[in-house]
């Protein structure tokens, strides 16, 4: 019992060291220090849960940054899936009153289940690399994120733009 709880301080200890390099990439995912730390914690925590599936002696960077980059992406799913986004550039205010000078438009409930049921129905691999940049992500962050080359993120965001303008295409105004 002494041994093992001495191991996991000492991998308390080891994944600890790491926390620059932690807050680094969590900046980069989540561009706010909030969010960053809260990454960063849940990061620690699965990976101190998760100790005995580390293989000593390898690299424990590439260890956590996988934990990090997979808890990212599944939090990222979990908030898409809830229909929750955030608008956090500061075209905000722009953004906003654009939004508001034209409530006749698809502001209208029936309109905006439509055009939110028509751009569901785009493949979901086209749908998150979009979303993502239509969240201000940069096409490398997407490709780094979700572990595709960037040549594929830039083709999926083309054609998911492409796939939802013809499923809107008679809804749209000229």
């Amino acid at each position: 019992m002494l041994n093992k709880m001495s191991s996991m301080l000492d991998f308390g200890s080891q994944i600890h060291q790491e926390r620059p390099f932690l807050r680094q990439l969590a900046m980069k995912l989540t561009k706010h220090v909030d969010d960053a730390e809260d990454l960063i914690q849940e990061t620690l925590f699965k990976a101190l849960k998760n100790q005995d599936k580390y293989q000593p002696e390898t690299n424990l960077k590439g260890w956590l940054y996988t934990i990090m980059k997979n808890t990212f992406i599944n939090q990222y799913r979990k908030k898409k899936f809830q229909n929750t986004y955030s608008d956090d550039s500061e075209n905000q205010y722009i953004t906003t009153s654009m939004e508001a000078s034209r409530s006749d438009e698809a502001d209208h409930p029936a309109e905006h289940s439509y055009v939110l049921q028509q751009i569901n129905t785009v493949e979901k691999a086209y749908l998150d690399a979009f979303m993502m940049y239509f969240n201000g992500y940069k096409y490398e962050e997407i490709s780094d994120i979700l572990n595709i080359p960037l040549g594929t993120v830039k083709s999926r965001i083309f054609l998911a733009r492409k796939k939802m303008m013809e499923k809107l295409k008679d809804h749209r105004y000229e």
